[in-house]
């Protein structure tokens, strides 16, 4: 009979354990080199065909979507981490002349200080840029060292989409691709070969004690670290777009492995963005209109990209990220990242399903705006806002009616006899009879909020209450803000603060808003035209609505009207 304690295991083969099968195989491309690395079950390389196959990933993504065209010039976001400084390395290999095909763009190279918002020392901060200066200067292409801080002195500007040119057919790209060898030939190759090193531009000074101040007290304002890892990837890609536009790049190729990708489309799917899936995961994403930010590096795995700078000595540079140290439940993104890499190392065809999805996704425009302009877009991530408040049945429908009650004023005040203050200039100008009918349109917060997607909406809950700091009422001021201090509302305790954000967003924000209030009253002014040309009217009663004195004469009416 069976029992509890029985072990049923095969006993344990006497002898030495049999050799590995690795160690007699050869190498699955070549057939004869001995294989150093096994990217999967039954791949295994050598390194020659470990390298030509890693070359080839990257340019078949680039080859087979053909967005970049010859002669273009493309920002390289370089983090110092492991895939970003692989594709830095893909780029100055494909440049070189000893290179087969080689890349026929200008790139550049932009380094972003973050340590402000980690928590960094000075010290550390400062040895930090000092190695990421001497890798930068070893590739030598045209770089850009900024530093976090300022986001603080970005202009509104940053937050508008801008007309771009549209996206040329295959046969405009054979076109250009023509016209760069015929000038490559007539130029000669010396001055073609790699972009001119010797005017680097890094950063014009170090950010200020009230820059560095200001942006501590922002993230210091986060509650969560699901929202402060959402913030810092926002404001990074605000300051690159800026640096881009400014130096006039029209591409950004970002470093995004297939296991980041894999990782941020789960982690998108719970913050409620899964209406930008195709465009965070995409190869391409043409969100900001003039600058289109593309990601190469999306078929390699991060197995392959640290295989690859270890074989090939890639150099990096080590910077410390909000989620440092911290445990696997500290964040959504954490807690995605380890449920991946998990099911990947039990089943090693996970984080392939999960990429092969997201390259089904389709970027199609919401309903109503196919056929004219796209919608009005996010503040923060710049996508078509996805919120439908017709809609009650969607998440920010039933968060929009659960927040109605607040807004509502109290009975007493409803029964109480009003009267309208628009019959005066000023007070129509003030909208203050729009005011009264909606309390949300004189509230700050309200008018940011009303503009954000629903993801971001979802973030900015987590922004406890604070004052503005010194450098952002300068800052402010300069835009015209007037930024308000904690406590000089009542209500100020019951929804979050906006005003750690930096000034460049409230800004956009006002504008926005006063440009739709403008648009609607012109709108009602139309509307009440159309009202006055009465149907059935009489020529005399017309005219004397427009003005005109019935029977008068065209002389004594012309000079009624110089009068």
């Amino acid at each position: 009979m069976c029992e509890v304690g029985e072990d049923y295991r095969e006993p344990a083969p006497a002898g030495p354990p049999p050799p590995r099968p690795c160690r007699e195989q050869k190498c699955v491309k070549c057939k004869e080199g001995l294989p150093v690395v096994v990217i999967r079950a039954g791949d295994a390389f050598c390194r020659d065909c470990f390298k030509v196959f890693y070359v080839h990933k990257f340019r078949a993504v680039l080859g087979k979507n053909r967005l970049v065209f010859p002669g273009e010039k493309v920002l390289l976001a370089w983090s110092g981490g492991p895939s970003s400084s692989s594709m830095l390395w893909q780029v100055l290999e494909g440049l070189s002349q000893d290179s087969a095909k080689r890349l026929r763009f200008v790139p550049g190279v932009v380094f972003a200080d973050e340590g402000a918002a980690c928590g960094q020392s000075p010290e550390d901060r400062a040895k930090t840029l000092a190695e990421a200066k001497l890798v930068l200067q070893t590739v030598g292409f045209p770089w850009h060292i900024v530093a976090l801080e300022e986001v603080f002195s970005l202009p509104p500007s940053v937050l508008r989409c801008s007309a771009r040119e549209p996206v040329g057919t295959e046969g405009a790209y054979k076109a250009a691709v023509d016209s760069f060898l015929q000038q490559h030939h007539v130029l000669g190759e010396e001055k073609q070969s790699r972009p001119c090193p010797q005017h680097p531009q890094g950063r014009a000074g170090p950010p200020t004690a009230g820059q560095t101040e200001a942006l501590s007290r922002l993230f210091n304002s986060v509650k969560t670290l699901t929202a402060k890892e959402e913030l810092l990837q926002t404001l990074r890609t605000h300051l690159i777009l800026h640096v881009a536009r400014t130096h006039g790049y029209s591409k950004v190729m970002t470093g995004d492995s297939c296991t980041r990708l894999a990782v941020k489309l789960m982690t998108s799917l719970a913050l409620g963005r899964g209406a930008f899936l195709a465009w965070d995961t995409g190869f391409s994403d043409e969100r900001h209109g003039d600058v289109v930010v593309v990601r190469p590096m999306r078929e390699h795995t991060l197995k392959e990209v640290a295989f690859y700078n270890r074989l090939f000595a890639v150099p990096s540079v080590f910077t410390p990220a909000v989620d440092t140290k911290a445990p696997e439940k500290a964040s959504i993104h954490r807690l995605m990242e380890a449920f991946i890499l998990r099911l990947q190392a039990q089943f090693p065809s996970t984080v392939s399903t999960v990429y092969r999805t997201s390259e089904k996704l389709v970027k199609a425009p919401r309903d109503g705006c196919a056929a004219g302009t796209p919608g009005p877009r996010c503040l923060l991530c710049m996508c078509v806002l996805d919120v439908d408040t017709a809609d009650s049945a969607t998440a920010f429908g039933a968060q929009t009616s659960s927040q109605l009650p607040q807004t509502q004023p109290p009975v007493a005040e409803a029964e109480a006899p009003t009267v309208s203050c628009c019959h005066s200039g000023m007070g129509r100008a003030q909208h203050c009879c729009r005011m009264e009918a909606d309390p949300r349109a004189c509230d700050p917060r309200a008018c940011v909020t009303a503009q954000l997607c629903y993801g971001c909406r979802v973030n900015m809950k987590d922004l406890v209450s604070g004052g503005p700091s010194p450098a952002r009422e300068q800052a402010g001021a300069g835009l015209g803000l007037r930024l308000r201090s904690p406590g000089t509302s009542g209500s100020s305790l019951l929804q979050p603060s906006l005003d750690p954000l930096p000034p460049y967003i409230l800004a956009e924000a006002q504008l926005r808003s006063q440009r739709a209030e403008a648009e609607q009253e012109i709108q009602e002014r139309l509307l009440e035209a159309e009202d006055g040309a009465r149907p059935g009217a009489t020529s005399a009663e017309q005219a004397h609505e427009d003005g005109a004195r019935p029977g008068a004469t065209s002389a004594e009416q012309e000079g009624a009207d110089g009068l």
